[in-house]
């Protein structure tokens, strides 16, 4: 009897540790189960920029510029010894560009056809136009062409204005002569002056890490709704390929600039009549300023728009139409976005009292 008890028992015992085997593995199951669908969620709240991407493709064109350069060749005279000669040669350089209109409009860089006889444009399509030059603008490096052409796919730009560090970004363009080429990245600051344009020319880009290379130039920045806001224009390299630093002009400043071009055919600037500097600690030291915020009016130039509105040296702009400016690039970039003739409102500290005024912009 003893042993058929302890049979029984056994085999209870047995049926139990498979009753608890199952219900584990099951809750274990769930608990995989449960991690695989918040690792799905999770990446379904990634960013996705494939919309954005095949939206922006459409509209980024392939640039080739045709050029003549004289080399100069040497060549042995068995009289007159040593002699040369210049014969011409045809180059080709290739960037990109942006359709901003269905009409055939396209935003590109200067540099990109800078002494161009003859420039040529890809569609994305692969069909291929002869454009005209409408206009071009050495202190911002942007030029605008046209193509005949009609219903074709267009980027609208975006208020740059409105961008903040950190945001996802897409650069399009022809890297190499690769086309439609997309990379991604943030924007890794605003505002940038990197001195490249050398002839006074206004800098204020926006710094992305989105890789950007040789051929990229003129192609389009965009956010992940697939809107331009910057014209890729330059890389900082040792190398002269991508090392992490990319810049774009933003769009705001790069609008401005190409609808008085259509319009008038060259630039209407307006002018505030001052001369600017950065405040560092140096200088807050020297002049006793009460901060380092703001961008400092080294001096006010007579019968300009400032000295009319009663502004003096060495106030401070703390904002413009309620836009903090801290760096003379941000307040360029604010400037070249109005007309002659607009009326902004100026925040300016003076020693210690902080007063708005509107001033009339001037040409």
């Amino acid at each position: 009897m003893k042993k058929y008890k302890v049979l029984l028992y056994v085999l209870l015992g047995v049926c139990l540790s498979f009753f608890l085997q199952d219900i584990l593995s099951k809750k274990t199951f769930a608990s995989d189960f449960n991690d695989n669908k918040n690792y799905k969620g999770e990446e379904n709240n990634r960013p996705n920029f494939i919309k954005a991407s095949e939206h922006a493709i459409q509209a980024v064109v392939h640039i080739k510029s045709k050029y003549i350069s004289n080399d100069v060749y040497g060549y042995y005279d068995p009289f007159y010894g040593k002699k040369f000669f210049n014969q011409p040669k045809e180059n080709i350089a290739s960037g990109s560009g942006v359709i901003i209109s269905e009409d055939g409009y396209i935003i590109t860089n200067r540099h990109v056809i800078n002494n161009a006889e003859e420039i040529e444009v890809v569609l994305n399509d692969k069909r291929k136009y002869n454009a005209k030059i409408i206009g071009k603008d050495y202190n911002t490096d942007l030029a605008l062409l046209r193509i005949e052409e009609s219903k074709l796919p267009f980027l609208e730009f975006d208020n740059s204005n409105n961008l903040r560090v950190g945001e996802w970004v897409l650069a399009v363009g022809n890297p190499y002569n690769l086309n439609s080429t997309v990379t991604a990245g943030i924007i890794s600051a605003k505002s940038r002056k990197i001195n490249i344009l050398n002839n006074g020319g206004i800098e204020s880009f926006i710094q992305t890490d989105a890789a950007i290379n040789s051929g990229n130039s003129g192609g389009a920045l965009v956010n992940t709704y697939g809107n331009l806001i910057g014209i890729n224009t330059a890389i900082q390299s040792k190398t002269g390929s991508f090392s992490g630093y990319g810049f774009a002009i933003p769009s705001n400043m790069a609008e401005k600039i190409i609808n008085d071009l259509k319009i008038y055919g060259e630039v209407r600037r307006a002018y505030i009549g001052i001369h600017i500097a950065d405040i560092n600690m140096q200088v807050q030291k020297e002049l006793k300023l009460s901060g380092l915020k703001g961008v400092l009016i080294s001096k006010v130039l007579e019968n300009g728009a400032a000295e009319l509105a009663g502004i003096k040296d060495l106030d401070v702009i703390l904002e413009i139409n309620g836009i903090k400016v801290n760096s003379t690039s941000e307040l360029h970039e604010l400037i070249i976005q109005f007309n002659p003739g607009d009326e902004i409102n100026c925040t300016i500290q003076r020693e210690e009292q902080i007063e708005t005024v509107t001033l009339s912009l001037k040409s």
